[in-house]
């Protein structure tokens, strides 16, 4: 924030001058605008967005007749709340007409028109700086390359004879949040978290006092990864809400280079970042699932891609691209115009088999057709080049939009079941000296396959289907794996749907075999008012998002296990979308520890906190330490804007 801020005082001398030499001054605000835009490296970033909130905002934000939000309470939102509200929620209709990049300032500039939002930084800053060996105890989403998300039980600190006496030793809660969603990296005893408001912290991870902090241009949307460059160096490598990509310094949280990742105007990151010999392999998805929703949209357009980029630049080595340029394909039933192939996003992070040269993605859907062999697919590319070595397709024609939720007319006729890849590929080791992978699917299926296929189709060895799946169901953001064990987390929420039965749990499968070794179902465990549903799709975005939190509602509506589990040797921690963390048994199944996070805290930097669901990357283990993000509120789910950090008790 003080960063943004000196720039603008900086630049602001400047900017009279720069404007009357363009000519600026003597040209009507519409062309001000545009050619504020072609030389937005020249102005502040808030001057920018104040000028188009003016000219397309303040009618009705600065006019009480029309009870809108004032600007004052727009800039206590996030920038990732304001960007929500602009691209599909309750502002799309409004903010239809400008792009993405003006949505953007927008909502740099009504965040940065806030104040004291960021005073109690300097009540818990550290005394003294991180000293001594600093290693990277997490720096990667999947806990390394294979993304097994596993550790040993030196690293974890943690095992059953003390996870039992797990208890909070301190709570950071983060103004402007809803959503904790950016797994944190952490090197020697910093742990680096990033938030949707748009600020990467830098903090103590034994007392959460606070070293350093930056200000990013939006919300941090993907996991910390941690680059470790030939030449010794280390970045911080994430992507923001706008599909932008950073590089930072890990000492000094500046800025090492920055780009972007947008394929199309709808493209953003949701998966993370993968790093391998100074190289990074960026996974591209789309929101454009959700817009298409909207009746007047013309669907559809955008595809996933995975992009290779120099680590110490930036520099685009290749892209690969899920499906060709979508090309008009007719009209739907309201006579706008449909384009397709399109969707085939990659929401997982990418698996990387260094023996073989090669790394792993799953693909979402189609969302219009024609369909095409790249959806809900496994897709093994060439490190160096970006060929595809195989597809392995497990659903075909499943071409799916948000439309479908309320039979819109983009709706594709005869629509698939959205039984997307979310969860990333795990390569395994086994007991004979081989290796498979393991994808898991929000059909509920947990799929084996051979790294060496003979041909381009992929091989199969084995399929287990742990429940029926259903969207925002089945085994959704990733699984964890310890040994031959596989533990796999099942999200199913409940659905009016015949011949759908919910089996939310977490389930732990024998990987030699196939088989299942234990299964854990969880509960409601409390009466919920049927009234007060959470909506569904762009009906929910558009009401607001989230279940409300007043005290008569805490029993959550979601209480399936979505977030990716982390394990060790002994134990699988995995959290649930009401809020609670467990520790099982691995062996067993059993639970040897739970909390829950979904209550109010007064946090440890003074501020009112409060937990809420639980999912993305869900949970971090180092070093007899539990770190938790608790709040979610993606799709109706419970907010919360919580970190939490147990350990085991001395």
């Amino acid at each position: 924030m003080k960063k943004t801020l000196l720039a603008i005082l900086l630049l602001s001398a400047g900017i009279a001058a720069w404007l009357g030499s363009e000519g600026l001054f003597q040209h009507p605000a519409r062309t001000v605008e545009t050619l504020a835009m072609r030389h937005a490296d020249k102005l502040p970033l808030a001057w920018l967005g104040g000028r188009l909130y003016q000219r397309h905002c303040a009618e009705c934000h600065e006019n009480p007749a029309m009870k809108a939000p004032t600007r004052q309470a727009l800039g206590n939102l996030s920038r990732e709340g304001i960007m929500v509200s602009l691209e599909f929620g309750k502002m799309q209709p409004m903010a239809a007409h400008l792009s993405k990049q003006q949505r953007g300032l927008i909502g740099i500039y009504l965040t940065d028109s806030a104040e004291g939002v960021y005073d109690w930084m300097d009540g818990i800053a550290c005394e003294a700086t991180d000293t001594g060996e600093r290693p990277v105890r997490v720096g990667h989403w999947g806990l390394g390359p294979d993304n097994r998300r596993f550790l040993d039980t030196e690293a974890a600190g943690i095992d059953r004879s003390n996870v039992g006496s797990l208890e909070l030793a301190w709570s950071l809660a983060l103004p402007r949040v809803t959503d904790m969603r950016s797994q944190p990296a952490i090197i020697g005893d910093t742990l680096y978290l990033g938030d949707r408001a748009g600020m990467l912290y830098a903090l103590d991870r034994n007392s959460g006092c606070l070293r350093g902090h930056t200000e990013i241009l939006a919300g941090v949307r993907s996991a910390i990864t941690v680059a470790e460059l030939t030449d010794g160096r280390r970045l911080l490598v994430f992507a923001d809400s706008l599909a932008n990509l950073f590089a930072l310094d890990p000492e000094t949280l500046d800025t090492v280079w920055q780009g972007s990742a947008r394929v199309f105007d709808t493209s953003v990151v949701t998966g993370s970042i993968s790093f391998h010999n100074d190289r990074l392999y960026v996974p591209v998805s789309s929101y454009e699932v959700a817009v298409a929703g909207s009746p007047d949209y013309t669907c559809c357009r955008s595809h996933g891609a995975v992009l290779a980029l120099d680590a110490r630049s930036g520099k685009q080595l290749w892209a690969w691209h899920a499906t060709a340029d979508a090309t008009l394909q007719g009209q739907n039933a309201d006579g706008v115009d449909q384009y397709g192939p399109s969707g085939a996003v990659v929401w997982t992070t990418p698996a990387i088999d260094t023996a073989r040269n090669r790394l792993y993605i799953g693909t979402g859907q189609n969302l219009s057709r024609p369909a095409t062999g790249t959806s809900d697919a496994i897709v093994a590319l060439d490190l160096d080049s970006g060929e595809p070595a195989w597809i392995f397709q497990a659903t075909a024609d499943d071409v799916w939009n948000a439309a479908c939720q309320n039979a819109g007319a983009n709706c594709p006729k005869q629509p698939g079941p959205d039984f997307d890849f979310g969860a990333s590929v795990i390569i395994a080791d086994l007991p004979d000296g081989g290796q498979l992978l393991l994808a898991g699917q929000k059909s509920g299926a947990i799929h084996a396959l051979n790294p060496d296929p003979v041909g381009a189709a992929g091989e199969r060895l084995w399929s287990r289907r742990i429940s029926q799946g259903t969207t925002n169901g089945g085994i959704h953001w990733g699984m964890g794996l310890s040994g031959t064990r596989l533990v796999a987390p099942v999200a199913d929420p409940e659905r009016d749907t015949p011949g759908y039965t919910p089996a939310p749990g977490l389930y732990a499968v024998d990987i030699t075999t196939g088989a299942l070794a234990w299964q854990h179902p969880v509960s409601r465990g409390c009466d919920f008012p049927n009234q007060h549903r959470p909506l569904v799709g762009l009906a929910q975005v558009r009401a607001g998002g989230g279940q409300p939190l007043q005290e008569q509602y805490r029993c959550s509506f979601y209480y399936g296990l979505s977030a990716a589990p982390t394990v060790t040797p002994e134990l699988a921690f995995s959290a649930g979308l009401d809020g609670r963390v467990r520790a099982f048994d691995l062996a067993t199944g059993e639970v040897l520890w739970e909390t829950a996070t979904a209550v109010p805290v007064t946090a440890s930097n003074g501020l009112a906190g409060h937990g809420g669901a639980i999912d993305v990357g869900g949970q971090v283990v180092a070093d007899g330490w539990l770190y938790v993000q608790s709040g979610y509120s993606m799709f109706g789910q419970l907010p919360g804007n919580l970190l939490l950090a147990y350990r085991v008790r001395e």
